[in-house]
């Protein structure tokens, strides 16, 4: 039976989540897109990928409730709405209105906001977020093509967004432990309050947030404020010791490495990788010209067991030549439409292990290689796991890494670790 069911804005976001859970060693099963299918043989954890980050609000909220609606009947009486650690989004969504739509759904009088993740380096203090020591609006993300993050205030992020009133638990509540922070939030319930950050600048912040709202019927956040759930849930008997484990299939030889994010973490993970691999770059403005039929001759020329890469990773200035030619849409398109079909071209020439970088890309890679479920497997980074799944007949690993996550030395790590 399931004891939480999961619904997480992107791709990789949702395997960040769904890693983080699986360090418990029990089962945890991630659906990209909501299953048409009822469900059936669920895990403990079931975790439903979305790819509704950027959608204007209304589509975005109608999928989430279909999402929810599954999760219900999987057995469900709990649920985590996860977003990035970035709090990426505009004043008209989507973090927001989705949790609203799901707290009105459920019954939910009030819900937690805390993107924070401590082990990698982001952090919540007195309602502002931080990235490393830089506040959110002086990091890298002030520049993010399609979710600039120009205040560093999560209050004031979130107030436009929805329609109740914003609070703050803030870290000196927090310190004072969970008992602390229950009276806080029903402080706060109590004067009409229905969103609440809650400031976290440590894993062991989280646990008592954690532990403080472990009986909430709707958490939203980063994937980190989820971590310590399952020992929580094994604690006290909501998830059975002897709850069923994941079993990693063995696989062919054969990797690549696909990348799209135009991160600063990507770009250095690019360089790095390019000294021991061989590479191949994607140009938005040749694809949407000529195709990506010089990049599907290269890899057909690649040695099956070889180092390779195929990158539209570029500095900020190459990305916004291409979207102020093309489009922002276009140009984002033509290079997942690439990625894709590249992913597919490798499955056909025996590759089995994916290593993926940037959301938009894992969507497009993984409907392209028709994966509909993954079972989730080691942890190369924090919160990011090897995934398993099957592909044409094919078992094949793949894992979905969100921009800037991970070191510099990432995707050798990645494909050492399989």
């Amino acid at each position: 039976m399931t004891v939480l069911g999961c619904i997480a804005d992107d791709f990789t976001g949702a395997t960040d989540l769904a890693g983080l859970l699986a360090r418990s060693g029990v089962k945890v099963n991630l659906h990209m897109g909501v299953p048409d299918a009822p469900p059936t043989d669920t895990a403990a954890f079931e975790v439903i990928a979305l790819k509704c980050r950027t959608e204007p609000a209304p589509d975005a909220v109608a999928e989430c409730l279909r999402a929810l609606d599954w999760l219900k009947a999987a057995g469900a009486e709990r649920f985590f709405w996860k977003y990035c650690s970035t709090f990426d989004s505009t004043a008209d969504g989507n973090i927001g209105p989705v949790a609203e739509a799901l707290m009105d759904k459920l019954g939910a009088e009030q819900t937690i906001y805390c993107p924070a993740f401590p082990e990698n380096g982001r952090s919540i203090f007195m309602g502002n977020l931080f990235v490393g020591e830089q506040p959110l609006a002086e990091s890298p993300m002030k520049d993010h093509p399609l979710t600039p993050m120009r205040d560093s205030n999560l209050m004031r992020l979130l107030e436009p967004q929805v329609t109740r009133p914003v609070g703050l638990a803030n870290r000196l509540v927090v310190e004072k432990g969970a008992d602390a922070l229950r009276d806080r939030l029903a402080e706060l319930r109590a004067e009409g309050v229905a969103h609440v950050v809650v400031d976290a600048v440590s894993d062991s912040d989280l646990r008592v947030i954690s532990e403080a709202c472990r009986d909430m019927v709707l958490l939203t956040g980063g994937s980190a404020v989820a971590m310590a759930l399952p020992e929580l849930y094994l604690k006290d008997g909501t998830l059975k010791a002897d709850a069923p484990r994941m079993q990693a299939p063995q696989l062919a030889q054969g990797a690549i490495v696909l990348s799209g994010s135009c991160s600063a973490m990507t770009r250095a993970q690019v360089a790095a990788y390019l000294e021991q691999a061989e590479g191949f770059r994607l140009d938005p403005l040749d694809l949407a010209q000529n195709g990506a039929g010089a990049a599907l001759a290269w890899l057909e020329k690649q040695p099956l067991d070889s180092a390779k890469i195929i990158y539209a990773t570029a500095e900020p200035a190459s990305v916004k030549t291409a979207q102020d030619k093309l489009g922002v849409a276009k140009a984002g398109n033509v290079v997942e439409e690439a990625l894709a079909a590249l992913a597919v071209k490798a499955r056909d020439l025996g590759v089995r292990r994916f290593v993926v970088a940037g959301g938009e890309t894992s969507g497009a890679v993984t409907k392209a290689l028709g994966v509909t479920q993954l079972t989730i497997g080691a942890e190369i980074a924090p919160g990011v796991p090897w995934c398993f799944a099957t592909s044409d007949g094919h078992d094949i690993a793949v894992t979905l890494k969100s921009g800037n996550f991970g070191a510099e030395s990432f995707f050798a790590d990645a494909l050492a670790k399989l």
